[in-house]
C-alpha cells in the first residue's frame, strides 16, 4: 500500500481527535441475569462491573428467559446461517412467522423483515419515491441518518421542514402541486431528544396534500400502545399511517428492522429494493427470538409501566440535583453538557471512577455545541444505582464545572 494512502487515513483520524470526536468503544460483556450490569474489561485487562445507563435494549428482553429459550431451540434444530439471500434459500419458516406476528401488531396487510432497522429506513425509502417518479420527499429537519440516507439514494426531490413544525411543513406543501407525489417522512420519538412528533397533524396534512406517509417507530415498538406497537398505537391511529418502520433491536431485545404496510407496499420493496435482495436474510435463532419477545410484549404490558416509572424517577432525581436535562414526555432522558471534549471526559470518569457506563454522544449525532449524555433507564435499574447515578453526576458536573439547571 502507498504511504499516501495511510497519511491520508491517518490525517483524517487526527482531525476526529483534534475535534474529540473519536469514539472509543467500552469492551463490555453481558451476563445473563445481571442487565443492566456487564463486564467491562479495560485495556489493561483488568474487569469490574459496571451499571449500564445507556443501552437502547430498553425493556431488558434481550435478557428475557421466553426469548432464551426461543433462540436456543431454533439453534438446535434448525442451526445458525440462514443460507443466504431471500431470493436464494434464505427465506425459513421463522421469518414468514415472524413478519406476520409483525403486520398483526401493526393491524398492516403485510410486513418485510430487514437486517437492521438502518437498511429498512434507506431501502424502502430510496425504492418508493423512485418507483413514484417525480416524487417530492419532506423530511424532518432531526430524521435519522438512515432516513436521510434513503431520501439521498433516491434522488427525488427533498424538502426539509423545521424539527415537529406543523406550519413550516404546510407551508412547503402548499408549494408543491397537489397531484405531485409526495412522501412525508419523519420519527415518531426522536432517540436524541427524546420529544414525540405532533403524529396525527401530520397525518391530517398528509390527507389534505394528497401524500404517503411514512413513519420511523424505532424507539417506540414494544414501549408504547396498549400491545407495543408503538406510538401511533397509543394515539389509534395505526392505520392512518401508510408505511410503519420499525426495529427488534430495541424495545424487542434482538435485531433487525421491518416495515409494516398495504400488501402492494411491501411487495413492490420486497421485489425492487437491492439492500433487500442481495443482503443475507437474518438468522433462524434470531427471527425466532424476535418473534417470541413481540408476542410477549403484545401481551404484557408489565415492563412497559416500570419502565416508565423507572423513567419518571430518574428525571425528578435529576431534576432535584439541578442537572441540566430535556424534559419529554419519552423514557429517553439527554442530560446537556454542549461541550465535546468535556462530554468525552465526563463519560470516561463515570466508567472509570464510578462504575457508570454511559456513552458520550457527539457530533454528527447531534449538532455542535449539544453534545450530551443519553440516560435511558430500564425497568431493571433499582432505586439504588438511581441513587449512585445523581451522586456520580453531581461530583462530576462540579468537578468540570458544568453549567446546571
Amino acid at each position: 500500500m502507498r504511504k499516501e494512502y495511510l497519511d491520508i487515513f491517518s490525517a483524517a483520524l487526527d482531525k476526529l481527535h483534534s475535534e474529540n470526536r473519536y469514539r472509543i468503544f467500552a469492551n463490555l460483556r453481558r451476563v445473563r441475569k445481571k442487565y443492566p450490569l456487564a463486564i467491562y474489561k479495560d485495556n489493561e485487562g483488568k474487569e469490574k462491573y459496571v451499571t449500564i445507563w445507556c443501552s437502547n435494549d430498553y425493556l431488558g428482553m434481550g435478557q428475557n428467559d421466553l426469548v432464551i429459550k426461543a433462540a436456543r431451540s431454533a439453534l438446535t434444530q434448525i442451526g445458525v446461517g440462514s443460507g443466504g439471500t431471500r431470493n436464494i434459500s434464505g427465506t425459513n419458516s421463522e421469518i414468514v412467522k415472524l413478519e406476520k406476528s409483525l403486520a398483526d401488531l401493526h393491524q398492516k396487510e403485510a410486513a418485510l423483515i430487514f437486517t437492521s432497522g438502518y437498511i429498512a429506513n434507506q431501502a424502502t425509502i430510496s425504492t418508493i419515491a423512485k418507483l413514484l417518479g417525480e416524487a417530492v420527499i419532506f423530511s424532518d429537519q432531526k430524521n435519522h441518518a438512515s432516513m436521510i440516507a434513503g431520501i439521498r439514494n433516491s434522488r427525488v426531490e427533498k424538502k426539509i421542514f423545521r424539527h415537529n413544525n406543523i406550519e413550516h411543513l404546510e407551508e412547503l406543501l402548499k408549494g408543491i402541486d397537489r397531484e405531485k407525489a409526495k412522501i412525508i417522512a419523519f420519527e415518531s420519538l426522536y432517540s436524541m431528544d427524546g420529544d414525540i412528533a405532533p403524529i396525527k397533524e401530520i397525518v391530517n396534512l398528509a390527507k389534505k396534500y394528497n401524500a404517503l406517509t411514512y413513519i420511523d417507530e424505532v424507539h417506540a415498538v414494544g414501549l408504547y400502545g396498549k400491545n407495543g406497537a408503538g406510538i401511533c398505537q397509543s394515539l389509534n391511529i395505526m392505520d392512518e399511517v401508510d408505511i410503519i418502520e420499525g426495529s427488534l433491536a430495541k424495545g424487542f431485545g434482538t435485531m433487525g428492522g421491518y416495515i409494516s404496510a398495504k400488501r402492494e407496499i411491501i411487495d413492490v420493496v420486497r421485489s425492487f429494493a437491492p439492500d433487500f435482495i442481495f443482503t443475507t436474510s437474518l438468522a433462524p435463532p434470531i427471527c425466532a427470538a424476535a418473534l417470541a419477545s413481540v408476542e410477549y410484549l403484545k401481551n404484557s404490558s408489565t415492563e412497559r409501566k416500570m419502565l416508565q416509572i423507572k423513567a419518571d424517577k430518574t428525571k425528578q432525581a435529576l431534576k432535584k440535583a439541578n442537572l441540566p436535562i430535556i424534559s419529554t414526555n419519552s423514557h429517553i432522558i439527554p442530560l446537556m453538557v454542549k461541550d465535546a471534549k468535556k462530554c468525552q471526559l465526563a463519560s470516561e470518569i463515570l466508567l472509570k471512577e464510578y462504575d457508570i457506563y454511559i456513552q458520550a454522544i457527539n457530533f454528527p449525532t447531534v449538532e455542535p455545541n449539544s453534545e450530551r449524555l443519553r440516560i435511558t433507564p430500564t425497568p431493571f435499574h433499582t432505586d439504588e444505582m438511581i441513587e449512585k447515578l445523581i451522586f456520580a453526576l453531581t461530583q462530576i458536573w462540579d468537578r468540570l464545572n458544568l453549567p446546571k439547571e
